[in-house]
């Protein structure tokens, strides 16, 4: 239990706590309305923070949209972005210069979410203004700070920055906009998730989602489909540029595994130590420090009991470095993934994704685009990260470096 606050905070880590919270008795905990509230401005009612029969609608009709014939045509477009995005770090190897990690991977991950949505680069006019729009509006949007939890009520308004509201009105406008294009579309001529998601029906009664309903999924993925996987790759970079042995082990299994055409999507299946390298990254740095949920009715956890409106924090991050759970938790080491010994911690106590039935449904084209990024950056350049004493981490709207975090590369020789 949390201090003296006006409503009562249960900060519950115990995995078999969380697995109730979280999967056997999920219609009870839905998302906190400190979180929907900050982000309703971009993503309303979607499956993101929805709940009950609007969430399992939701979630009906988008899960296609992921699947696995999805995942691979999307591979293509992962890797268009990665060859363009090439060219700018290969700018950066012949001057010199020094930049931001957290900015350069938000950009490539950028780019992949808009070639996989909406089949076009993210340098077209109407997709920059919708990534544009996003970095001030996650700079700007209402945190749920100390203050919150300390003076507010259960389910009171979240009064969001002017900052948020415009830019957030800018993002829906710019994706409506990219909305209103595909379905005048009479042609058919793109594959991509926008298609999908227009094109789905529910199979229970037949209905489609409304314009403002494709806005709000396709705002919700841009949302979670970029900033959370840039600010991972972002902690891996700098990881590995600390971590010289393990590029060493990433480039040899690289090379074991690629054609001489390159990394396709078999190759990059193949890649277990490069994937161990990203959900270890995870596990030391997950996007979602917490993950606050709130009690739709009275009652008991454990040996407390709570009212309706109580706040119920999980931590990832607490979770993941827990020594009860985890061997040297504080250690950097992919192995674990693949050791017996470390099974029943990564089967109970690892939740970068969440767990049950509202774990993130992107979290298989995470992986594949992580991995995929990982290869191809190890392959041709060295990280160097300037001032790595620096670098604290913050828990924002995801988990981010205080001071930001700043490299400069040369190639691999």
């Amino acid at each position: 239990t949390v201090g003296r606050t006006r409503r009562k905070i249960l900060l519950v880590n115990n995995p078999e706590l969380v697995r109730i919270i979280m999967d056997k008795d999920v219609g009870k905990f839905p998302k906190s309305d400190l979180m929907v509230g900050a982000l309703a401005p971009l993503v309303r009612d979607s499956v993101f923070v929805s709940h009950g029969e609007t969430w399992e609608r939701q979630r009906r009709m988008i899960s296609p949209a992921f699947s696995h014939m999805r995942l691979n045509h999307a591979f293509n477009a992962m890797e268009q972005a990665v060859n363009e995005y090439e060219e700018i770090l290969d700018h950066h190897v012949i001057t010199g210069s020094v930049f931001s990690l957290e900015e350069s991977m938000s950009y490539l991950t950028a780019d992949v979410v808009c070639r996989t949505i909406f089949s076009r680069r993210l340098d077209t006019g109407t997709a920059r203004q919708v990534y544009d729009s996003f970095a001030v509006f996650q700079d700007s949007v209402a945190n749920v700070r100390v203050m919150n939890l300390v003076l507010g009520r259960a389910f009171d308004e979240i009064k969001q920055p002017r900052e948020v509201i415009r830019s957030a009105a800018n993002i829906r406008l710019n994706v409506g906009k990219m909305v209103d294009e595909r379905l005048n579309d009479q042609e058919g001529a793109f594959s991509d998730i926008a298609g999908d998601i227009i094109a789905a029906r529910d199979p229970l009664d037949g209905s489609k989602f409304s314009r403002e309903e494709l806005i709000d999924q396709i705002g919700v993925f841009f949302l979670a489909g970029h900033e959370t996987t840039a600010g991972a790759l972002a902690w891996a970079l700098f990881i590995l540029s600390q971590q010289p042995a393990t590029v060493d082990r990433m480039r040899e299994e690289i090379a074991l595994h690629r054609t001489p055409d390159g990394l396709d999507i078999d190759c990059v299946k193949k890649l277990n130590f490069v994937r161990n390298v990203f959900k270890e990254t995870l596990r030391l740095y997950p996007p979602l420090a917490f993950m606050p949920r709130v009690a739709l009715e009275p009652g008991r956890i454990g040996d407390e009991t709570y009212p309706k409106g109580a706040l119920i924090m999980i931590s990832p991050w607490l979770i993941h470095r827990h020594y009860e759970l985890w061997e040297n938790p504080d250690r950097f080491d992919p192995d674990r993934f693949d050791r017996p010994s470390d099974q029943e911690a990564i089967s109970n106590a690892y939740l970068p994704f969440g767990m049950g039935p509202r774990v993130c449904i992107g979290s298989a084209f995470a992986l594949i685009e992580a991995t995929l990024i990982l290869a191809r950056l190890i392959e041709r350049y060295n990280f160097h990260a300037t001032d790595p004493a620096r670098v604290k981490p913050a828990a924002r709207l995801t988990t981010r470096s205080s001071n930001g975090i700043s490299a400069y590369i040369n190639l691999r020789s």
